[in-house]
This record gives structure tokens, C-alpha cells and sequence, in this order.
């Protein structure tokens, strides 16, 4: 299975990456290094990435389990190293679920299998880093 993306320099620090499912997203830097703040850092979609990628595999598993959920919602945090390269050293998710009646033991299983097997970006964010999580339930 191969996945292509191509990133296309528009101005100062200023990207365009198109992936090969057609989408675009932005990219921009800081302004220390020629960006101008009109889009979010490249680490930073790395780091949404991760957060996609976990978010898609739980939602999916509630479903399975006819969990009644209204809404999943995936905060990250994360560290970075002082040297170059700065890699991502500790990321903190916190998994806040909204429905009815939600099955707490459930809904543990479905971001243990995420983190454990799953989502491709834990596993190579986890590589560099401390992984870990917190899931909040809110009954509505």
C-alpha cells in the first residue's frame, strides 16, 4: 500500500501539499523563519494527523459496539525536543466522548485497541514518544 503527497512552495514559508486523495491542506511558518502565520505549522498537522487517525479508528469501533454517541473529541498536547531534529518527545490525548448511556469499559477497549494496533500515526509518533491518554465521559 503506498500513500503520495506533494508540497508545493507558494511563498516565504507559505505550502500547498496535496495528497494523493486529491484534498489540499496549508502550511506557513513563524515568522522567524520567512512565514507569515497564515496556516497551520507542518508539525502541527502531524500532530492533527495523529489525532485524526485515532479519532477515525474510535468512532468507528463505538459504532460497531452500538454505542449511542453524539460526540468524540481528541485534545492533544505535546512536547518537542530543544535540538534539532525536534521531534515530538511526550504527546497527552484526551478522549472526550458525549452520549447516552456510554459504556465506560467500552469505550476504554476502543482507545486501547487505537493506541495499541490501529493508528498508524500513534505507532510512528511513539517511536519518539511518551504516548498517553485520558478519556472523559459525558453523559447527555
Amino acid at each position: 500500500m503506498s500513500t503520495t503527497a506533494k508540497i508545493s512552495w507558494v511563498d516565504g514559508a507559505l505550502l500547498v501539499a496535496e495528497g494523493g486523495s486529491g484534498h489540499t491542506i496549508t502550511m506557513d511558518g513563524a515568522a522567524d523563519i520567512g512565514g507569515r502565520n497564515l496556516a497551520s505549522r507542518p508539525m502541527e498537522v502531524l500532530l492533527m494527523g495523529m489525532g485524526g487517525c485515532t479519532a477515525i479508528d474510535v468512532v468507528s469501533m463505538l459504532k460497531k459496539q452500538r454505542q449511542d454517541i453524539e460526540g468524540v473529541e481528541v485534545s492533544l498536547v505535546a512536547e518537542r525536543a530543544d535540538d534539532h531534529p525536534k521531534v515530538y518527545t511526550s504527546v497527552k490525548l484526551v478522549y472526550t466522548v458525549r452520549g447516552r448511556k456510554l459504556n465506560k469499559a467500552l469505550v476504554e477497549r476502543a482507545v486501547s485497541l487505537s493506541d495499541e494496533k490501529y493508528c498508524s500515526a500513534t505507532a510512528m509518533v511513539k517511536k519518539t514518544a511518551a504516548v498517553t491518554h485520558e478519556i472523559v465521559l459525558v453523559e447527555i
